[in-house]
């Protein structure tokens, strides 16, 4: 299995692209803009075909390339229920944005919830939901990794002025959801570096272990 961390988009959203070449499949975690002209090199490099595209949630700038990857590869896309009228009106982000950007909208093949099982690449992802951020934020873990969207950061938190935030939610996700995972998972966040259960537990000064 490989990783490729590939940011992308007007605010650098981080894309993560795995793949299985003994498989021949790969699995997109977020679609930020124009992550398509990052992912298909990547993609024939490796040798794999894109079978999966799960979504953490549904905010502009995680699902902007989102609708142009479904039609290059017939994906199957995953997401959390609580972001469907993001994912199907996604024109409605801009009114609090404050600017006019494309996002066309994305059609959800799987909705999936807390403690659902993801069979893909040979392993078992695990989900689990951490709202606060947003309604349908979703982490996905596979053995000691977990890909987090915009729940947790290095050395912060997700913002939660934006509608569907809730400061107090998201605390209590994090401590529930992410902070209960093995110290030594590494967290893959929607924006900058990654990090690791056990350090944010420690240091992150917005939220203590």
């Amino acid at each position: 299995m490989k990783l490729h961390v590939l940011p992308a988009g007007p605010l650098q959203t981080n894309a993560y692209l795995i793949t299985a070449p003994d498989r021949g499949e790969a699995v997109l975690i977020d679609a930020p803009g124009d992550i398509w002209a990052l992912v298909e090199p990547r993609l024939a490099a490796d040798g794999c075909k894109l079978t999966e595209l799960w979504i953490t949630h549904g905010h502009w700038d995680h699902i902007q390339d989102a609708a142009g990857v479904v039609a290059a590869t017939g994906a199957r896309v995953t997401a959390h229920a609580a972001d469907k009228v993001l994912l199907d009106s996604p024109g409605m982000m801009m009114k609090f944005l404050g600017r006019s950007l494309k996002v066309d909208p994305v059609a959800v093949d799987r909705w999936v919830a807390q403690g659902d099982r993801l069979a893909a690449l040979g392993l078992e992802f695990e989900v689990r939901h951490v709202p606060g951020h947003c309604p349908g934020n979703i982490l996905f873990r596979v053995g000691h990794s977990a890909f987090v969207g915009d729940a947790l950061f290095a050395g912060s938190v997700g913002r939660t002025d934006l509608p569907g935030g809730d400061r107090a939610e998201l605390e209590a996700s994090i401590r529930t959801q992410i902070y209960t995972l093995p110290d030594e998972t590494k967290v893959y966040p929607g924006h900058g570096s990654a990090t690791t259960v056990g350090q944010e537990k420690a240091t992150n000064p917005h939220v203590r272990g």
